[in-house]
């Protein structure tokens, strides 16, 4: 008896698991693939993992992706945001800002926020990059963390939408697992 108990529970656990884990691929979903408008005012490249002074496969998805907007809309600026971390020679913004150079987009267009090391810090401190005029922005990440990254910067004040870059194929189950436990964290704390 008690053992047919717990297996219902434990299927009604799974279960509440599974919808709540739809739900929020649903939003991640939406969030990833937002029309963009054109002609940005500006743009905040979000950083990620740096490998001594080579960025990781998904800042380099995150860094081709905004540059291939940057060069399509010539009068939007980027602000490439993120601190420097453990095993990394650079900050993140350091090799963004270089690697958008790389891809021909003009120094001037690109501001630097090389403090942050979270989400909410990444928004919170490029805001002050932000020309008092701009009015339409743009989220650059992995297409996994538009929807909080996003959610994050509206709840700053923020107009803003993602422009969603690829995930690594490699790392794809890791992301999104960290990402569910990143939201459920963010919803428990009434960040979002």
């Amino acid at each position: 008896m008690l053992q047919k108990k717990l297996r219902r529970y434990l299927a009604i656990g799974i279960s509440l698991v599974t919808v709540y884990i739809m739900i929020l691929q649903i939003f991640m979903y939406r969030y990833s693939h937002m029309e963009l408008p054109s002609r940005a005012d500006y743009l905040i490249v979000l950083g990620a993992r740096v490998k001594g002074e080579a960025p990781s496969l998904s800042l380099r998805y995150r860094i081709d992706r905004a540059a291939q907007y940057l060069e399509d809309n010539s009068q939007t600026i980027a602000i490439v945001s993120g601190g420097k971390g453990n095993g990394e020679n650079m900050s993140e913004a350091e090799v963004m800002k270089l690697e958008l150079i790389e891809h021909g987009i003009p120094e001037h267009r690109i501001l630097m926020e090389d403090k942050s090391t979270s989400t909410e810090e990444n928004i919170a401190f490029s805001k002050t990059f932000i020309p008092a005029k701009a009015k339409k922005g743009l989220i650059v990440t992995n297409d996994y963390h538009v929807y909080r990254a996003v959610s994050v910067a509206r709840k700053a004040g923020l107009s803003v939408q993602g422009l969603a870059a690829d995930t690594p194929k490699r790392a794809l189950i890791q992301s999104y697992i960290r990402e569910y436990v990143a939201l459920t964290v963010y919803f428990i704390k009434g960040r979002m």
